[in-house]
């Protein structure tokens, strides 16, 4: 069962009141969502994004709860056109939802053995297998050094060319098979290939989906669309996604259009990350809207 991250301190820092309008930008499982749901009744509502199809399909009709398959790079424009066109808070949760890493078959994880797909169906038609077979050496370094932050992309992208002169990488295990290989042996031997390939994977995930210039856009966005006093609270994962994050907040503090409510990210405690190890890496940060939209 999907486990929200960090479900208690968002809705704190949303503060959703009876009435109010709200935008879930990743509504994965929709933990946060009905969360807030409960808080603003009677009268509010929810809009609901996901990128991914298949997850909506997952999610139980609910009153004051509007569902959309839709990239949140689009938020603007998708608020408007189901009638949210002002709004007391959007949400980011930047995370994969279980069902996706567990059952979507398409790769995000290398415990089991699946397809290089990792597209979330938000429009992308370049798959993780395309992009390991066939970008040359220097783009791999690159996606693998930056998004990743891996201090072995080298090594690792070396090993890659090398394997598929002879026969084409096509699976997650095939993958995992030679990031292990890349790596120094007095390394593996504290569980660095896991980590690594960890970082590995997510770093072709984001590439893929063309994560990082997305979240630019759609934090813009929000920011466009929010009441006076409205708030963005952003889970995030990743170090790059929380700096995207941090200095977005600190440009539009440093405006005028933002007050900012976490002078430091709010990570999870020590029972919730022991209940759900993936919110060991989550990062929350929020910001209050102060000009009038």
């Amino acid at each position: 069962m999907h486990k929200p991250v960090l479900l208690n301190e968002a809705v704190q820092y949303l503060n959703p009141q009876p009435g109010e309008s709200f935008i879930d930008c990743t509504l994965g499982e929709a933990g946060h969502s009905l969360a807030i749901l409960e808080k603003i009744q009677p009268g509010g509502k929810i809009l609901g994004i996901d990128i991914d199809a298949e997850s909506l399909k997952k999610i139980k009709p609910q009153q004051g709860l509007n569902l959309v398959h839709e990239n949140f790079k689009n938020l603007k424009e998708i608020a408007e056109k189901n009638d949210f066109k002002k709004v007391n808070g959007v949400l980011f949760d930047l995370g994969l939802s279980s069902w996706q890493t567990e059952e979507s078959g398409k790769g995000f994880t290398f415990k089991k053995d699946e397809p290089l797909i990792m597209i979330l169906n938000g429009g992308q038609v370049v798959t993780a297998e395309e992009i390991i077979n066939f970008w040359p050496e220097e783009s791999l370094i690159k996606i693998f050094w930056e998004y990743g932050e891996e201090r072995f992309a080298r090594r690792i992208v070396q090993k890659i060319i090398q394997q598929r002169k002879l026969n084409p990488i096509k699976t997650t295990l095939q993958l995992f098979e030679i990031i292990k290989r890349s790596i120094p042996v007095s390394k593996t031997r504290r569980g660095t290939a896991v980590r690594v390939a960890a970082r590995i994977f997510q770093a072709l995930r984001i590439a893929v989906n063309d994560e990082l210039k997305n979240l630019k856009t759609g934090l813009e966005q929000a920011l466009a669309i929010l009441e006076k006093n409205g708030r963005i609270v952003v889970i995030s994962f990743h170090s790059l996604e929380d700096r995207i994050v941090k200095t977005f907040f600190k440009e539009k503090e440093s405006t005028g259009k933002l007050k900012i409510l976490t002078a430091k990210p709010i990570t999870a405690g020590e029972a919730e990350i022991k209940a759900n190890p993936r919110s060991r890496s989550a990062k929350l940060r929020a910001a209050m809207n102060i000009e009038e939209i």
